[in-house]
């Protein structure tokens, strides 16, 4: 079975060796999102999207977004959905019956609608 993931970075192409030092310089300049721990952070690369990301033991991701900031990056609970907070809120407002109850929970509870 092939792994979409990868933290070996000898999988890495250019481009994603460049994506992990604009991360890494971020986390310098600009530290990490409040809510991300510091706990065996490790860069991963999703081969199959080609996205570059902190990750760290309890699966939480870090990912610049379209503003050149490092920001959470957020998998739905029962939907599977993934996005920035901005994505979510957007939706929501746009159509507010859009979301599973679970999916609705988890947005509250992180503060994003």
């Amino acid at each position: 079975m092939r792994n979409i993931t990868t933290t070996d970075l000898a999988e890495f192409g250019y481009r994603e060796i460049e994506m992990t030092k604009d991360l890494l310089d971020l986390w310098i300049n600009e530290g990490l999102p409040e809510e991300f721990y510091e706990d065996e952070v490790t860069v991963m690369f999703n081969k199959q999207s080609g996205k570059v990301f902190l990750t760290n033991s309890d699966f939480q991701v870090a990912m610049i977004n379209n503003n050149n900031e490092l920001e959470m990056f957020y998998s739905l609970p029962y939907s599977g959905e993934e996005g920035f907070a901005e994505d979510f809120k957007e939706m929501y407002e746009d159509d507010p019956e859009y979301y599973h109850p679970e999916d609705l929970e988890f947005l509250r509870e992180k503060d994003i609608i």
